[in-house]
């Protein structure tokens, strides 16, 4: 078969203002098998420019797809994109199969298969072996639903689903498809060629905010030294010089981790290495840092999403305000960056609760923050919490963590707004900012200072001229529930009562 591997283009901040890209590691990994099975596949990135969507769709149609494959690390915030471009790809190919996966669609597949004709198979959870077998049966024109971790609509056009897929055992066993992109056109940190990267899946953590643990269902981790491998070649041969992990937790198990670290350390290369990570896991390491150091770790971001220790509470993150603080002060001992993640938007907070935020922030002094707005996907325990909060943004395309979506209960969202712009400025222009800012006696990590310094000035101007200009939201008196649908949980019980009905 012909398949086409599509990224479409997304207007959040991080795709638009760095004017740089990364390659989309979700449909490369997918790519991947696809090619070892036979079949034609070609990667449309619509993401550089970014694509007009009729120039994509038009670059589309005239491969000729038999298959057309969407996929999108934005999720939500990507999904009235894919729905638009989808239109146009069913006209220009009628009798193309359109499939869409990912983290969206794994768990809004009834509502896509009901408000969406033009997409007719949702590949749920992880898609290597799914899309493998689903590719496979399509070419042989046999049946889909005997195959794991699919959706789509039956003879009586219902939406149905199949059980779901297992989770893949073995992270080495399907490669990603490298050979999709050309290497020269991606780079991230200030134009060094770049890609992302996956030491392992999933968290062992509860965070009630987060689905990771929902999505990937358990922690797993790569071969250490094949990673370590592919890292090496990618540079020899590719010229990469930046990997950026997708982990969200890479350094859960520390044996493994370790074996990474010693591993790309004896490859004996000098590339860049950025990730996230939790606080207690470096605090964990403190005795093997400089191994961190020595792979070429210049930034962890993590997410410490709050200094009030009520609120961490709340949301089950497990860690604690002194481990926070332990952590970036281990990682400056070894010069490497911290990028602290601050979470505003809970529904009770204040103006004195934001001003002790600004002080605890300036306290814990990391490197740089990451001031996001609180986001209630339906697929996490968070959205049970949050269900009756008023939505003050309607625009899906704006789920995407940089946008209030959510009223507050003390403050209207402009002063919010004021305040999150007031934090960022203040944090990374005290003193002690500047000073690190002008000088660091690591080459690469000055530049990487200075780099985030340009981008930061952009995107704090873009998001006020978008604030007051493009992005305005406004209280509709709809709820979280009303807007986004029940719970997962009250789903699957009238799916319950639905199919007993069926049956009698």
């Amino acid at each position: 078969m012909r398949i086409a591997l599509v990224n479409v283009p997304h207007p959040a901040i991080g795709s638009r203002i760095p004017d740089e890209q990364l390659p989309p590691l979700g449909l490369l990994c997918v790519g991947g098998p696809l090619i070892d099975d036979g079949h034609e596949v070609r990667l449309f990135d619509g993401e550089f420019g970014p694509v007009p969507l009729a120039t994509l769709a038009s670059d589309i149609a005239a491969f000729a797809p038999d298959a057309v494959l969407f996929g999108h690390s934005g999720s939500s915030s990507a999904q009235p994109i894919i729905t638009a471009i989808a239109a146009t790809i069913r006209t220009a190919l009628p009798h193309a199969t359109i499939v869409y996966g990912g983290v969206h669609p794994t768990y809004h597949w009834r509502d896509i298969l009901a408000a969406d004709p033009h997409v007719d198979i949702i590949v749920r959870g992880e898609g290597e072996a799914t899309a493998a077998a689903l590719f496979a049966a399509l070419r042989a024109q046999a049946p889909i639903d005997s195959i794991r971790g699919l959706a789509f609509r039956d003879t009586d056009g219902r939406a149905i689903a199949t059980p779901p897929a297992a989770a893949i055992a073995d992270l080495d066993a399907h490669r990603i498809g490298w050979e999709l992109i050309d290497h020269s056109r991606y780079s991230y940190w200030g134009g060094k060629r770049a890609v992302v990267i996956q030491f392992s899946r999933g968290c062992p953590h509860l965070c009630n905010y987060c689905g990771q643990r929902g999505f990937w269902t358990r922690w797993r981790h790569r071969d250490p030294r094949k990673l370590a491998a592919e890292i090496a070649h990618l540079h020899r041969s590719h010229g990469v010089e930046v990997f950026n992990f997708a982990d969200e937790n890479p350094s859960a198990g520390r044996k493994p981790w370790k074996a990474f670290l010693e591993a790309l350390i004896a490859e004996n290369i000098s590339v860049t290495l950025v990730g996230s990570t939790r606080a207690d896991d470096i605090v964990r390491d403190a005795d093997i840092l400089h191994l961190y150091k020595k792979a070429g770790f210049e930034r962890f971001l993590m997410g410490m999403e709050n200094t009030d220790e009520a609120t961490l509470k709340l949301i089950r993150k497990g860690g604690t305000v002194a481990a926070d603080r332990e952590a970036i002060r281990l990682l400056r001992q070894h010069n490497i960056l911290s990028m602290a993640t601050w979470v505003a938007g809970f529904s009770d907070q204040s103006d004195r609760d934001l001003w002790h935020g600004l002080r605890q922030l300036i306290d814990y002094d990391p490197d740089q923050i990451q001031a996001l707005y609180v986001t209630p996907h339906r697929w996490t325990p968070f959205f049970s919490l949050a269900r009756d909060r008023r939505v003050v943004q309607d625009d899906r395309t704006k789920w995407d963590y940089k946008h209030q979506v959510l009223g507050m209960d003390r403050m209207p969202p402009w002063r919010l707004f004021l305040w999150v712009k007031a934090i960022e400025a203040a944090a990374q222009l005290r003193p002690q900012s500047l000073r690190r800012w002008a000088w660091n006696p690591d080459p690469k990590i000055r530049h990487a200072i200075r780099w985030y310094y340009r981008m930061g000035r952009r995107v704090w101007f873009h998001e006020i001229i978008g604030f007051l200009f493009r992005d305005r939201t406004r209280d509709q008196g709809m709820t979280l529930a009303q807007f986004a649908g029940e719970t997962l949980e009250a789903e699957e019980e009238s799916m319950v009562v639905e199919r007993r009905a069926r049956a009698a």
